[in-house]
């Protein structure tokens, strides 16, 4: 038997679930100090949520909305419609070198770095696009991230593997540093997520927390691994971590 390929996000249902990113995503944008006319890339701009408040803070700047999923632009192109020449769209690896020509005042980034295995590559190829003093600003998952949910998808199925880089904010600020980043400051923050239960838990673990790992299971197998790993959860809660990163490019 083959198996079913999910070859993209389900952006759709991704952006209908996505609360905790927005909400997180809210804080990260306000940590950027901006005039209102500035150049942004939003690394890894997803659906477009976080996007979204971005742009509300840019009157007379613009957005560079970068994702490695051409499902997530397709939907961010649709909520960002109304914004009009004030936001680009660019389907880009940040493992690989980014194709920018834009000059970019700074770089914000909300829950994808974990996504990205290299982080070496990853903020050198930040720091390649941004200029110098340009701002980056960015939250991801960190070590103990979903922890709890790891380990019940393990019993679950004892081939689950984490494909997630969760990275600690040591380990973190060196890699700034050796990627010309200053002004570094890295941090943990826990955060602990309540989600309804039934059909809204289920799809976000679907369609966010388990995607990858139900790409490789036959398609018959997907809902019964999603509902033995509730069934085995005493509550629906997420154990998040998050790592937080603010940093400058050096001059």
């Amino acid at each position: 038997m083959t198996r079913g390929v999910i070859s993209d996000w389900n952006a759709g249902v991704y952006d209908r679930v996505s609360d905790p990113q927005a909400r997180w995503g809210a804080s990260v944008v306000s940590w950027l100090p901006l005039e209102g006319d500035e150049t942004v890339l939003d690394a890894g701009c997803g659906s477009g949520r976080v996007t979204e408040q971005l742009l509300g803070r840019l009157p007379n700047g613009r957005v560079l909305a970068l994702d490695a999923s051409a499902a997530m632009l397709a939907e961010a192109r649709v909520r960002l419609a109304r914004f009009g020449g004030r936001v680009s769209f660019l389907q880009a690896d940040l493992a690989l070198p980014l194709p920018v020509n834009d000059e970019i005042d700074a770089v914000l980034s909300t829950a994808t770095f974990h996504w990205v295995l290299d982080h070496d590559a990853l903020f050198a190829n930040l720091a390649s696009v941004l200029k110098p003093g340009g701002r980056l600003v960015a939250q991801c998952g960190g070590p103990g991230n979903v922890a709890k949910l790891i380990e019940i998808a393990c019993d679950v199925d004892p081939t689950f593997a984490s494909p997630h880089t969760f990275e600690t904010p040591e380990a973190t600020r060196a890699r700034l540093e050796r990627s010309g980043f200053v002004g570094i400051r890295t941090w943990l923050s826990d955060e602990p997520t309540r989600f309804e239960p039934g059909e809204t838990f289920e799809s976000f673990l679907e369609a966010v927390c388990f995607r990858a790992h139900l790409d490789r299971l036959l398609p018959e197998g997907r809902r019964p691994f999603i509902e033995s790993v509730v069934a085995r959860m005493p509550d629906p809660v997420l154990d998040y971590v998050r790592l937080n990163i603010v940093a400058r490019r050096a001059s």
